[in-house]
């Protein structure tokens, strides 16, 4: 019996006052050349490391911003798919829900770091941009959309929501 190797991740959904949500431009090289993804900070959980642990160190590291109590997780998505995550058969990625009042990000990475790790730029985002975005950029989750207003409008799940890709 084989096991699948998913790579575990903590994501951000960073939301202001005004119910805007920060995301991450990633440009991922690809054969066909580079595709453009919109993301939510976060990043991998590391060998004994707990996902809020781990959602504070990348928080820090990406856009500067540090947690005084633990965010609640919202969603979770799972994909069993190989090409999400180097060396891994997937990605199962949390999310939890940070409320702040808009900043500018900088985190501790250098902009070198940032882009050694695909992040070439930042945003937020009102749900109605991201409602009428016609890409060639992407959103992390596709339909992004979705989940991000129900949780405006209806608040924090009392379980987290399943994601698709």
């Amino acid at each position: 019996m084989s096991t699948v190797n998913l790579r575990r991740s903590a994501r951000a959904v960073v939301v202001d006052e005004d119910d805007k949500v920060l995301l991450l431009r990633l440009a991922i090289p690809d054969p066909t050349g580079t595709i453009a993804v919109w993301i939510t900070p976060g990043g991998g959980v590391e060998d004994g490391e707990t996902p809020l642990a781990a959602l504070r160190r990348e928080l820090r590291e990406e856009v500067g911003l540090a947690l005084d109590v633990d965010p609640p997780q919202v969603w979770r998505q799972e994909i069993v798919a190989a090409g999400f995550a180097p060396s891994h058969d997937g990605v199962v990625n949390d999310y939890f829900l940070v409320r702040t009042a808009s900043f500018t990000p900088r985190g501790a990475m250098s902009d070198e770091e940032l882009a050694a790790e695909h992040v070439i730029g930042w945003r937020w985002w009102s749900l109605s941009e991201i409602r009428e975005h016609r890409g060639p950029e992407l959103f992390s989750p596709r339909d992004l959309a979705t989940p991000l207003a129900a949780l405006i409008g209806d608040g924090v799940p009392t379980q987290p929501v399943a994601l698709g890709l």
